[in-house]
């Protein structure tokens, strides 16, 4: 059970959600991921993470093509992944649809190899949220493995409603303009804005349900939407920013043929932070950090001993 933190009645906390709000938990957040043992999660959380992307995606290719039959839902999973890679794009996309459309003892062992993965990304995040929303007992192996599995397949049937909802309306566009709908600029810009829409609101729904249900307490959901849609937004932000300091990074020269490895790694990495600075903001939502105006006895006790040394 989460208990929430008395405040003192002589300091101010701002609404949780608001732009003060963000501004005063700014430099706690930074603080909190400078801590050892927060590099250490997200550390975990990447390498698991980057385990498990891969099996991911190619069940997500297996069932929209050989489950759903939909071409159209096929390709935007394609588009997708071009979209959220930060390098190799050509390279990995073509691999992984080779791999969707070899034999069945592929996307058996890709199954297998998500289950085992993903408890592998949640039980360390259920540590650092733990920690942060301050519930001093973590859930048993088997309660972890089933909220692991829980969570793994909830993430994956949001990301098939975004994929579906992206699927048809290019699929509308296309009866609407025709051909004209795959040549011309404006009605392709708007796919793809529609694409970025439904994505960024999967992104803020995963999120929210690793925020909300990853802890072993009882959180109330309006106390971790702000961080949520916060995260959801920065993360889709911080990408292209992250694609856009590559050549600055230039893990090529460094690492050669190694590059797209490292380069996913890296930002896995970076995704990890996100992740558990999103859940300190949440807890921060009840657990307040005073603003920091200072009681009027303790202004007027600091000024007297000044005058006393003048």
């Amino acid at each position: 059970m989460v208990q929430t933190g008395s405040v003192s009645s002589n300091v101010t906390v701002v609404q949780p959600g608001s732009l003060e709000w963000f501004r005063a938990q700014a430099v706690p957040t930074a603080k909190y991921l400078l801590q050892t043992e927060v590099h250490t999660f997200a550390f975990s959380v990447a390498a698991n993470a980057i385990l498990s992307f891969f099996p991911f995606i190619v069940l997500m290719l297996t069932v929209t093509r050989q489950v759903l039959h939909s071409n159209a839902m096929h390709d935007v999973v394609i588009q997708l992944l071009r979209d959220y890679l930060p390098t190799g794009q050509e390279f990995v996309t073509h691999s992984l649809v080779a791999m969707a459309a070899s034999h069945r003892g592929v996307k058996i062992a890709s199954l297998i190899i998500l289950l085992i993965t993903s408890t592998g990304v949640f039980v360390p995040l259920e540590v650092a949220l733990n920690r942060v929303w301050r519930i001093e007992k973590n859930r048993s192996y088997l309660s972890n493995q089933i909220i692991s599995i829980v969570l793994a397949f909830g993430c994956g049937a949001l990301a098939l409603i975004s994929v579906a909802l992206t699927a048809g309306n290019q699929l509308m566009l296309r009866a609407v303009f025709g051909t004209h709908a795959d040549s011309n600029f404006l009605l392709r810009a708007v796919a793809y804005l529609i694409m970025k829409v439904c994505a960024v609101f999967a992104s803020i729904a995963i999120f929210f349900l690793i925020y909300w249900l990853l802890p072993n307490g009882k959180i109330k959901a309006r106390s971790v939407m702000p961080a949520a849609l916060a995260i959801g937004v920065l993360w889709e932000v911080g990408k292209y920013i992250y694609i856009l300091a590559l050549p600055w990074l230039d893990f090529q020269n460094v690492y050669g043929p190694f590059a797209i490895s490292v380069t996913l790694m890296f930002w896995a990495f970076l995704s990890g932070l996100l992740l558990l600075a999103g859940a300190y903001l949440s807890a921060a939502t009840v657990y307040p950090v005073p603003t920091t105006s200072v009681p009027n006895h303790l202004l007027q006790s600091f000024l007297g001993k000044v005058r006393s040394r003048l």
